[in-house]
């Protein structure tokens, strides 16, 4: 402030501004605030989806936080990601033109592929080999894929992604840097990923510039929002029976209509009669379940008697041989059971017949325990 009292054209600026040269923008980057939530909210929508899928895969709780959202230059790639990372491409092939890169970092990338190919992903491998690249890979295309789903319902249009090509990054080294958007600059989502007590590390998201902005427009602007106008035209469809109702108002001159309709429905007599139902009469004993029975008399039903029962592990079953002898769990002298379509109704004792074994039958479990034992 000056000091005779006035305030500066600067001054004023700054305060109609409310501090802020930039007007609450940020030309710098190229996205307001405003448009950085919205990507931030279809991000955040698109991986909540994406952690479900890999949640599963890994047998892992899998948390991805909200995201953050800045745009960085391609100058400065080599100081957004120092370390060796793997990047995942995947391009859109249906309701969208444009190419995702996802970024993570390699040790991380090692702790997935090790889940995925059923180790516990404590002492994953760094370096990855072809086949730990591949289960990655496979990884991304499921999580991708319901990121891809996600959006679909966001934008309501279908939304299809291409296979990813998954890729070793070192920025520094100028190694797997092809994958990388061409556009200048690039939108950087990053999120936190932590997969059970494995991995509490980030997963970033690039994309050109240019393909967020068409993100946005899509959401904020949507194809059929310049349509009201013809909805509005639809209108009169309704409105054209209206000429017929004009002749309606008179009908009530005629009255012929609200008598017959008055007297149709209560001054004519109705004639009634009673329902009639089935008998519902007890028939005699025997006769009902008799019947029910002959139904079932054909139908064919395996009788198995079982001496015993025992459990050996797959070194014992193979370490037997001739002479060997299986215990069971009966004693000797104990019923057997006698199992009909594998369920036990009966006890009984073993007995010989004319050279050949039989089951004499000694017991019968009663109706209740043979139900208890159907649940």
């Amino acid at each position: 402030m000056e000091n005779n009292n006035r305030l500066s054209q600067d001054e004023i600026d700054a305060l109609l501004t409310g501090g802020d040269d930039n007007n609450g923008e940020q030309p710098e980057s190229g996205l307001s605030p405003m448009e950085q939530d919205t990507i931030g909210e279809i991000g955040n929508i698109s991986f909540g989806s994406s952690a479900t899928a890999l949640s599963t895969l890994l047998n892992q709780k899998v948390d991805i936080t909200t995201p953050t959202v800045s745009v960085i230059e391609k100058s400065h790639l080599n100081e957004e990601f120092p370390h060796p990372y793997v990047s995942i491409g995947v391009s859109y092939t249906e309701g969208f033109s444009g190419n995702n890169l996802l970024v993570i970092k390699q040790e991380d990338a090692a702790i997935i592929a090790d889940l995925m190919m059923g180790g516990d992903g404590t002492n994953a491998d760094p370096s990855l080999s072809e086949i730990h690249l591949s289960a990655v890979q496979e990884a991304m295309n499921q999580m991708m894929g319901s990121a891809a789903t996600s959006m679909s319902t966001v934008f309501s249009k279908k939304i299809d992604i291409s296979p990813p090509e998954v890729d070793l990054l070192d920025v520094k080294e100028g190694e797997g840097t092809d994958q990388i958007p061409k556009e200048d600059p690039l939108v950087k989502v990053s999120f936190k990923l932590k997969v059970g007590e494995l991995i509490d590390s980030h997963i970033m998201q690039l994309y050109p510039l240019t393909f967020a902005k068409e993100l946005i427009d899509e959401l904020t602007m949507p194809q059929g929002a310049d349509e009201p106008v013809q909805a509005d035209e639809q209108p009169p469809a309704p409105v054209q029976p209206a000429p017929a109702a004009a002749p309606q108002s008179a009908a009530p001159k005629q009255e012929p209509a609200p008598k017959r309709q008055g007297t149709a429905k209560v001054s004519e007599p109705v004639q009634v009669t009673p329902a009639e139902f089935a008998s519902f009469d007890p028939q005699p004993e025997g006769r009902a379940s008799t019947n029910n029975l002959d139904m079932l008399m054909d139908i064919p039903l395996s009788v198995t008697v079982e001496l015993g029962r025992t459990s050996r592990s797959v070194k014992e079953v193979l370490e037997l041989s001739t002479g060997s002898i299986v215990e069971l769990d009966k004693l000797a002298g104990e019923p057997v059971d006698i199992l009909v379509n594998q369920r036990v109704v009966a006890k009984g004792e073993v007995v010989v017949i004319d050279e050949n074994f039989g089951v004499r039958v000694t017991d019968i479990l009663s109706q209740a325990e043979r139900i208890s034992k159907l649940r």
